[in-house]
């Protein structure tokens, strides 16, 4: 097992994150907070980029869930057929929009609780929901996250609950509004899966990683709407 971090190295890693992109956002497109419940839920097992390809069209005429029970399932499918496991989430997306406006009033719960007794709707998916659309301090850890906290030691664990449980133990509370951001586009963009971008990672120094790959800087790709170096093999 690494060394676990010091308090001192924790903060050290997410300052250098905030340098990068003082002010981290999802990336998932969203006008309200039920576009982006919508957005997360068609989310599962699909990119950020082709969710909103999808939901651009869609947003457009259902942006509510009175809108979206109306549309229905068969009317919903055309707009998300290109995302994976579309016609589950069809049926979620308009169950759950029903259920909102049944429940309550047409508006998304700012409740842990209820967000999870709709369909389609985990901890993760309610933890984005928490943190993006009302601020709550929660780390929503998908497959970036889970692979950024153990491969960096940051917080490693042996499911996503106990690397969730692990991050909100150590990372400072003045950062935690954003650390789930900043993990996340930290492993989409730098600490990729199969070729971590090490020499251009700002938090290298603190990374418990032992294979950190050594390539040479190529040329600057935009990252957060700025240009930065990036490293390839």
């Amino acid at each position: 097992m690494p060394k676990p971090f010091s308090k001192a190295e924790v903060d050290a890693f997410f300052a250098a994150l905030k340098k990068l992109n003082p002010d981290p956002k999802t990336e998932l497109n969203h006008t309200n907070p039920y576009t982006l419940l919508v957005a997360v839920v068609l989310s599962a097992q699909a990119t950020d980029k082709g969710v909103n390809k999808a939901t651009e069209a869609l947003f457009k005429i259902a942006d509510t869930p009175a809108k979206m029970a109306a549309l229905g399932e068969d009317g919903l499918i055309p707009y998300v057929k290109t995302i994976g496991l579309y016609k589950g989430k069809a049926k979620n997306v308009i169950a759950l929009s029903k259920l909102l406006v049944a429940l309550h009033g047409g508006e998304v719960p700012n409740d842990r609780t209820a967000l999870e007794a709709l369909p389609g709707v985990g901890r993760k998916s309610a933890n984005v929901v928490l943190n993006v659309a009302f601020g709550e301090k929660t780390i929503a850890v998908d497959t970036h996250i889970f692979r950024v906290a153990n491969r960096t030691g940051l917080a490693p664990g042996k499911d996503v609950r106990a690397v969730e449980d692990g991050l909100m133990a150590v990372v400072p509370d003045v950062y935690l509004l954003g650390a789930h951001h900043w993990l996340i586009l930290h492993g989409r963009y730098t600490c990729v899966a199969r070729k971590p971008l090490c020499p251009t990672c700002v938090v290298r120094e603190l990374c418990r990683f032992d294979d950190k790959t050594e390539e040479a800087p190529l040329k600057p790709v935009k990252r957060f709407g700025k240009l930065v170096s990036r490293a390839t093999r």
